[in-house]
């Protein structure tokens, strides 16, 4: 039996995000607990540039002591709740709906193209930031 589903091929996920900067959204973010490196899966809703509103960033953030930074640096500056990072508590609820900067990356480990989240940035930076973005010649057809 066949059934169409139209839109389909459009999510297939054949269409990287480019790498660049991202004014996003926290959608959801789930804890994996792994052996030797436990991680947050962390989905992203771009809200600008405007074109690629409402489109889905996933990444991971690492738990490992070595990487526990980069997971403190996107807590800050996405605005969480500073009393609960005092205490060394994640509120994963807390962190739905917030946003700020994101700068995203793309590398390829085992043949498998992963995302990278590379650095962030408070959301009150995105006009500053967005206006060194160089913007593209238009296309010559």
């Amino acid at each position: 039996m066949r059934r169409r589903f139209p839109g389909l091929h459009q999510t297939a996920g054949s269409a990287e995000i480019p790498y660049g900067l991202y004014f996003v959204q926290v959608e959801r973010l789930n804890y994996r607990w792994s052996a030797r490196k436990p991680f947050y899966t962390i989905r992203l809703r771009v809200i600008e540039p405007k074109p690629l509103g409402g489109a889905s960033i996933e990444g991971r953030l690492y738990l490992s002591e070595k990487a526990l930074w980069k997971l403190a640096w996107f807590l800050h500056d996405f605005g969480y709740d500073a009393e609960l990072l005092g205490r060394d508590e994640l509120d994963e609820k807390a962190l739905i709906g917030l946003t700020g900067v994101v700068k995203i990356s793309h590398v390829v480990v085992h043949g498998a193209s992963l995302l990278n989240l590379d650095a962030f940035a408070p959301a009150a930076e995105w006009q500053k930031l967005s206006a060194a973005i160089p913007k593209r010649a238009p296309e010559v057809a």
